[in-house]
C-alpha cells in the first residue's frame, strides 16, 4: 500500500503523529473524499476481502465502497501510520423489525491512544464525522449530531444518535479483535441475499463540508446547512450516470 497515494486520495496534508487530533482529521478527510457506495453489487462485480483489490478500487480507481472495504482499508492505513487499532464486529439495528443483524453484519475500528479507546467508522453512511470516545452514558457532540454509547444487558456496547429526547439506535458491538477473513460470510450475504438492504437499490453518498450528497436509483438529494436544498427525481439510467459523474467523479459501470 502506498501511504502517500492514499493520503493524496483523501487530500490530507497534515501531521501524522498518532494523536487523537490526527485521527480525527484523517477520519474527516476520508469521509469527505471516499464515498459510501454499493454500486459493484448492482454492477455484478464481486467484492472480495482482499486488501490489494480494495486499494486498487478505492485509491487507484477513485471509487467508494461499503463497510468491509472502507473500514477494511482505513484500518490498514492507520496501522501503517503506527496507530494501535483493531477491527471489530458490529450488529446493525433494523428499525423495521426492532432487531440487530448477525455478528459481522458491519465492520468498524477501535483505536487506542494514550490508554483511551475510540470508535472509528468511515463505512456507515451518515454517521459520525469524528471518532467517538469509548465512554459510557456520556453525550458526545459531533458535526453530525449528538451520540451516546451505552452498555446493553447482554454485554454489548450500543451506539445511538440522539434526536431530542429519543435515541436512534445505530449498532451494537464488542471490542473483541477480529480478523479480516471473519467478515467474509456476511460480506457475501450483503452482496447476494435479497433480504440485505444493499441488494435492493443502488446508493452512493458522502458528506460535504456543510451537508451531504446522496444519489440513489431514482433521486439525487443534496442537503446543506441542515436544509434539503435539492432533490431531483429521475427515471433513466442515463440520468443516474450523469449525476454519478458530476457529483462523485465516477463514470458508469467501472
Amino acid at each position: 500500500m502506498d501511504k502517500n497515494k492514499y493520503l493524496e486520495r483523501i487530500q490530507y496534508k497534515g501531521q501524522l503523529e498518532t494523536t487523537i487530533e490526527v485521527l480525527e482529521a484523517l477520519q474527516t478527510h476520508h469521509l469527505l473524499h471516499i464515498p459510501f457506495e454499493n454500486l459493484d453489487i448492482h454492477y455484478g462485480n464481486p467484492i472480495l476481502l482482499d486488501t490489494e483489490k480494495i486499494y486498487t478500487k478505492l485509491i487507484n480507481h477513485q471509487r467508494g465502497g461499503f463497510c468491509y472495504e472502507l473500514n477494511g482499508l482505513f484500518f490498514e492505513l492507520l496501522k501503517h501510520l503506527g496507530f494501535d487499532v483493531i477491527r471489530i464486529s458490529a450488529r446493525v439495528f433494523d428499525s423495521k423489525n426492532g432487531n440487530y443483524g448477525a455478528e459481522f453484519d458491519h465492520m468498524a475500528i477501535v483505536a487506542t491512544i494514550n490508554q483511551e479507546q475510540y470508535l472509528v467508522d468511515v463505512g456507515f453512511g451518515e454517521f459520525t464525522i469524528k471518532p467517538l470516545k469509548l465512554v459510557l452514558n456520556e453525550v458526545q457532540h459531533d458535526p453530525n449530531g449528538a451520540f451516546v454509547i451505552e452498555k446493553t444487558e447482554d454485554g454489548y456496547y450500543r451506539v445511538s444518535k440522539l434526536n431530542g429526547d429519543q435515541k436512534e439506535f445505530n449498532y451494537i458491538f464488542t471490542t473483541t479483535p477480529r480478523a479480516f477473513t471473519e467478515f467474509g460470510g456476511m460480506c457475501t450475504y450483503h452482496q447476494s441475499n435479497p433480504a440485505s438492504h444493499f441488494t435492493q437499490k443502488k446508493v452512493i453518498s458522502k458528506p460535504t463540508p456543510n451537508g451531504r450528497i446522496t444519489l440513489s436509483d431514482d433521486y439525487l438529494k443534496i442537503s446543506e446547512n441542515g436544509k434539503e436544498t435539492t432533490q431531483l427525481p429521475f427515471e433513466s439510467e442515463a440520468d443516474f450516470n450523469r449525476y454519478l459523474a458530476e457529483y462523485f467523479g465516477i463514470k458508469g459501470h467501472q
